[in-house]
């Protein structure tokens, strides 16, 4: 999926009087999304589904790791009645999976109609809110290289590194250790592709964040913090640190990525303004 033209999201009166969002940053949040799970699916496992249907596209590895199985609906202005269905789809396909996954859902790429009916439609589709989210971009590249006086940054390189950032998504996100593993170690495309750093307090990895490029952006993932060592500074420090690294690699300028409730706050603070709230749904018990 290409790149497409950024621009800040704005509301413009239409000659009714009607307002009309510009959604071209939440299209791009969307496709960023498509665009690094590819290559992360495919990455995990060679038969990994990855499918652009109508409306909907698939990028499921079907390992435990369960951020590798995703799946996100892509129609701009989707009305209730097509999101109902969509939702309704996508469940389908999570229930013949092996393993769970996620829907990511960018609010702004649904109508008013639609938003306020889709509570009542996942429900109705078999599928639960698990957290909330936010896509963020910025044309904020280069950032300077960081210093941090408690530590240092390794870049991810051997399986022992790999084992290490895992175990940290793993801890920040209650997960087994060995789902987090499952996703990571092995890997040779994020050992050669991802700009994916530790931050090191001493020996002691305490958090982690990985840049890649992505349609013409530098897409920021996977950043977690252990949860002994949060509210220091060292998710923001290794985030620049990922952004430093990964935008003298490629060149780029702008960077994207999606947020968490516990990370929205840090992002700002290094340069990337909210678009579109997102929401993450799981199957239903």
């Amino acid at each position: 999926m290409g790149a497409t033209p950024h621009a800040a999201l704005s509301t413009t009166s239409t000659p009714h009087g009607s307002t009309v969002t510009d959604l071209t940053e939440s299209i791009e949040s969307a496709q960023q999304l498509t665009v690094a799970w590819r290559a992360l699916v495919l990455d995990r496992a060679a038969d990994a589904d990855v499918r652009d249907l109508p409306g909907i596209s698939v990028r499921w590895a079907d390992c435990r790791f369960s951020f590798y199985n995703c799946i996100t609906l892509t129609e701009p202005g989707a009305g209730a009645d097509l999101v109902a269905r969509r939702l309704g789809q996508a469940a389908d396909i999570m229930r013949a999976k092996k393993h769970p996954g996620l829907l990511w859902l960018f609010e702004d790429l649904l109508d008013e109609e639609a938003r306020t009916a889709l509570a009542p439609a996942a429900e109705q589709a078999g599928l639960r809110h698990a957290f909330p989210g936010t896509g963020m971009a910025g044309d904020l590249l280069p950032v300077p290289d960081p210093v941090h006086p408690d530590l240092t940054f390794v870049r991810v390189s051997t399986d022992e590194h790999l084992r290490a950032y895992a175990d940290l998504q793993s801890h920040a996100y209650g997960l087994p250790l060995e789902e987090g593993r499952d996703g990571l170690v092995g890997s040779a495309y994020w050992k050669n592709e991802m700009h994916a750093y530790l931050a090191m307090r001493g020996d002691v990895p305490v958090a982690c964040a990985a840049t890649v490029e992505a349609a013409g952006r530098l897409f920021v993932a996977f950043v977690a913090t252990d949860p002994r060592w949060q509210r220091k500074g060292y998710g923001e420090a290794v985030t620049r640190k990922a952004l430093h690294e990964g935008a003298r690699a490629t060149g780029l300028t702008r960077a994207t990525l999606h947020a968490t409730v516990a990370g929205a706050p840090v992002y700002p603070r290094i340069g990337f303004t909210p678009n579109s709230p997102m929401h993450f749904y799981g199957l239903a018990e």
